[in-house]
């Protein structure tokens, strides 16, 4: 059944219209995140204790809609994490990109975490910083602001609003 669940996120993100960076979710290993939300849409799994993957979608207003595939190393439980990935289909330039950066993130408390990243490419950088709180069980918000530099081109920034569904 779960295999049926990612394989069905994963044919939604790469159709979706609606989709910055993921957002930072504390999971527990072999847990799966799928996201949606203003300027993204997700899935990442927690493989092992240290290590998360995931592929996502973004939405550009000039760059039209670049994908990812990232990975997450956590240094410090799930406070510190360096995050490294890759970057394809960026609109304008059609840059490909290796990118890798650092996220930092609060202690779940009375259902909230807040979290800060920030990666870099050859051709970009991005930052976003973020609050998470737990609706019910397995369902989180997500408050966020990202902050888009690519080297040509405009800068994109904004708030964006999300669900993440766990299990």
């Amino acid at each position: 059944m779960k295999k049926i669940a990612i394989l069905a996120a994963v044919l939604g993100l790469s159709i979706s219209t609606a989709a910055s960076a993921a957002p930072i979710n504390h999971l527990s290993t072999h847990d799966t995140a799928v996201g949606i939300g203003t300027k993204e849409a997700y899935i990442e799994y927690k493989a092992t204790d240290e290590i998360a993957v995931g592929i996502g979608r973004n939405d550009r207003d000039e760059y039209g809609n670049p994908k990812d595939v990232y990975m997450q190393y956590n240094v410090v439980g799930q406070n510190v994490r360096l995050l490294g990935g890759y970057r394809w289909d960026m609109g304008q330039t059609d840059e490909n990109n290796l990118y890798g950066g650092l996220a930092l993130s609060t202690p779940t408390v009375l259902g909230f975490n807040a979290y800060a990243s920030y990666i870099a490419g050859k051709d970009f950088n991005e930052s976003q910083v973020g609050l998470n709180k737990s609706l019910i069980a397995n369902l989180d918000l997500n408050v966020n602001y990202h902050n888009f530099k690519p080297d040509h081109g405009s800068r994109e920034n904004g708030v964006g609003v999300g669900l993440t569904m766990r299990f």
